[in-house]
């Protein structure tokens, strides 16, 4: 297909399928002349995966650019694959070195020990989380961060299951390591909007009756 067929196929301009191709996030098409080229199926896929990554994950073009270089690798192992990218799809947090950040952070360190978890305790997910454990503490709602930490870790593990048992139906290994990263991506936005209605549902079974009275 043409550049412009493409565009109108994904709702992505011309000059924006330009412009990716130009920084190494799109492979640029097949030339069929001087001035022209052909796009296929996989550079569709490609703009779809780049729009729902920008548009419902928030990732930055640069960010993008670095999970798609960690799916486009066929020389490491699929698990260090996966690590990467996940990895890059982790919001950088600078935490300040305080007694708030130190508790969190050995509050994060021994719940990975406690659950068994194999992922290193200085990994950008255990510093995100500990950043929000001490951001907790720092407002005056450490309790809340103690108390439900084994409840959002349990709940964690089972969404991680979901997630993996919908990712091993995929066969080719370009399915298999894209299906990670568009479920982490879009996924933490599905979990996120499914979190809000439950609140929503549990705040009106519990105080409901109060705006009844």
């Amino acid at each position: 297909m043409r550049i412009g067929e493409l565009g109108r196929r994904t709702g992505v301009s011309v000059p924006t399928i330009k412009y990716y191709v130009r920084e190494g996030l799109l492979p640029p098409g097949e030339l069929t002349s001087p001035n022209q080229a052909s796009y296929g199926e996989a550079h569709e896929r490609r703009l779809r995966l780049i729009r729902a990554l920008l548009e419902v994950g928030g990732l930055s073009l640069s960010a993008i650019g670095e999970v798609l270089d960690a799916v486009d690798d066929k020389e490491r192992p699929v698990h260090k694959v996966l690590g990467a990218a996940a990895d890059r799809l982790v919001p950088g947090h600078a935490s300040e070195p305080d007694a708030e950040t130190d508790l969190a952070r050995d509050k994060v360190a021994r719940l990975i020990g406690a659950r068994g978890w194999r992922v290193s305790a200085d990994a950008p997910a255990a510093e995100a989380l500990t950043v929000a454990l001490a951001a907790l503490a720092r407002v005056g709602h450490a309790g809340f961060g103690t108390g439900v930490l084994d409840e959002y870790a349990e709940a964690a593990e089972r969404v991680a299951r979901a997630d993996l048992d919908h990712v091993m139906r995929q066969v080719a290994r370009e399915d298999l390591v894209e299906s990670v990263v568009v479920g982490t991506v879009l996924g933490d936005a599905m979990f996120a909007a499914l979190r809000r209605l439950a609140q929503v549902d549990a705040s009106a079974r519990t105080f409901g009756s109060e705006a009844a009275g």
